[in-house]
């Protein structure tokens, strides 16, 4: 069977031109012999009626906050109206298809809700609709536990549902539909002359999403890896080609594939030796504070927290003792690529080309695949552009001149 599964987000299907789009792009890949499933995400972003927020909204307009396991029930009903209304149009337009609720297509979840991990899938009913030749439409973003409670997959979860179920139902391609062309050499917002990468590998493509690129949720991106199921990230509105992911890229003559940022971060800098730092995250740990780019001296211990969690964890470390220092308003850039493993002098062309544009290096950290930087906020957009000109990436191969 050759399966591609098809995701759209929120922004494809806005308005009926959209859907017309969606539906000439699943009946394509039908006229030639493809198996198809279809998860959908919510309808339209923020003020549009079915989006995920308004619903949030609608829960909490009564007074005191929505307890999670409610706010769960009214957050999957987004993508739930999504995928009936996938199926009248996609049988409009001569194709049988059958909608399922996450549960239905046996994703199997832990009990967290707000942000469930999903435990297993049993792919057997969306098989069995495929196997009669009809299209299965999933809700994304949710799946069931063994008590049989909707869960909700965190913000981006669609990608991570499509994901989940191209890995258990063998498909030889997972595609996530959207608003861009692919994946970008940078924010085109922040650099004019960003292009879109052809091909990646999965671990680049990971590095990117982990370190802020937005496009593909970083989960998806581990389970395709596991899975070793070929990702696309491609626009909906357009025919071009977008990025292809997969185990290894043909060219790793640069070193850098992709520069990308995470605004409104905090520095806490703790006096300490480093056998204290099990003491401070563990602290932070007991308060659910997540911490980044952590670096230990002998005298001193850095770590970054985001923006609104910079008062609570400075007084969770006072109130046990320990003097934190925090410093607002900062930003992350990242470069990312594979070609960068095992080559000398990266970091170092890094330093050269943040002096160079006269920005300042609050702190760094590294591993085989990236190179990240705090710096002020105020300097992020300088920082970005500055490393993306000095690694010439607006030359590398892929295509500019697109949405």
């Amino acid at each position: 069977m050759r399966l591609r599964v098809l995701k759209f987000g929120g922004t494809s299907l806005h308005g009926r031109q959209n859907w017309e789009r969606v539906v000439r792009r699943v009946t394509s890949y039908a006229r030639r012999d493809h198996s198809i499933l279809v998860v959908v995400s919510a309808m339209g972003r923020n003020e549009s009626p079915y989006a995920t927020d308004t619903l949030i909204r609608l829960a909490d307009s009564f007074g005191d906050p929505t307890p999670l396991r409610e706010l769960d029930l009214i957050m999957s009903c987004g993508e739930l109206i999504s995928a009936v209304a996938m199926t009248g149009a996609l049988r409009a337009a001569g194709l049988q298809a059958t909608a399922l609720t996450g549960g239905q297509a046996g994703i199997l979840t832990g009990d967290r809700f707000g942000e469930a991990r999903i435990i297993r899938i049993d792919p057997s009913e969306p098989l069995r609709i495929l196997r009669r030749g009809h299209v299965p439409v999933v809700a994304g973003f949710q799946g069931v536990t063994e008590e049989g409670e909707i869960t909700t997959l965190g913000r981006g979860g669609s990608d991570i549902t499509a994901a989940a179920l191209g890995v258990a139902l063998g498909a030889e391609m997972v595609e996530i539909c959207t608003d861009v062309n692919g994946i970008k050499t940078a924010d085109p917002r922040l650099v004019s002359e960003a292009r879109t990468i052809d091909d990646m590998s999965y671990e680049e493509m990971f590095q990117l999403a982990q370190q802020g690129a937005q496009v593909v949720h970083p989960r998806a991106c581990q389970i395709v890896m596991a899975g070793n199921v070929p990702l696309r990230v491609r626009s909906t509105f357009n025919d071009h080609p977008g990025t292809t992911v997969t185990e290894g890229r043909l060219n790793h003559r640069r070193p850098v594939t992709g520069v990308t940022h995470v605004a409104d971060l905090a520095q806490i800098r703790v006096n300490g030796e480093q056998d204290e730092t099990q003491g401070v995250f563990g602290i932070l740990a007991d308060s659910d504070i997540s911490v980044d780019l952590i670096n230990a001296s002998p005298d001193e211990i850095a770590f970054v927290v985001d923006g609104d969690l910079l008062e609570p964890a400075q007084r969770a470390l006072e109130e046990a003792g320990y003097c934190a220092r925090g410093r607002s308003g900062c930003a992350k850039v990242s470069v990312v690529g594979a070609g960068m493993r095992g080559v000398p002098g990266v970091m170092a062309q890094v330093v050269r080309a943040l002096k160079d544009a006269d920005v300042d290096i609050l702190q760094t950290c590294d591993s085989h695949l990236s190179i990240n930087c705090l710096v002020p906020g105020d300097d992020m957009a300088r920082t970005v552009r500055a490393l993306h000109s000095h690694f010439e990436l607006d030359r590398m191969g892929g295509t500019g001149d697109e949405q």
